[in-house]
């Protein structure tokens, strides 16, 4: 019996948080503790990773499985981005305009 192909893009969503970060394929693989060959051959050869492997990818990314397979506008926040907005909020405009100055000059070193 042939197994039914997947319906989602797994590969895709995988380059695709990579690409989001700006990250080339060997940040991803240290970030994952996998191999940048491991990664390069699921590319390569079109091979869907183990779920061993997508939970280690998910955890270089910070992001849960559940985030990683979500669909459509769903939002789901990890502990740490759910602190992060917790004390956005008690930010003033003048903090959070100082906050987000920062957080772009970390993104374009």
């Amino acid at each position: 019996m042939e197994r039914e192909k997947p319906t989602f893009d797994i590969l895709g969503r995988i380059e695709q948080e990579r690409l989001a970060r700006g990250w080339s394929e060997y940040a991803l693989a240290e970030n994952s503790g996998l191999t940048q060959s491991t990664i390069s051959t699921w590319r390569r050869r079109n091979l869907q990773p183990s779920v061993a492997s997508i939970e280690k990818i998910c955890s270089g990314l910070g992001i849960s499985l559940s985030q990683f397979f979500q669909n459509g506008d769903s939002v789901y926040l990890t502990s740490d981005q759910k602190d992060l907005l917790d004390l956005w909020s008690k930010l003033s405009p003048a903090q959070r305009d100082a906050v987000s100055r920062m957080l772009r000059s970390f993104l374009s070193s």
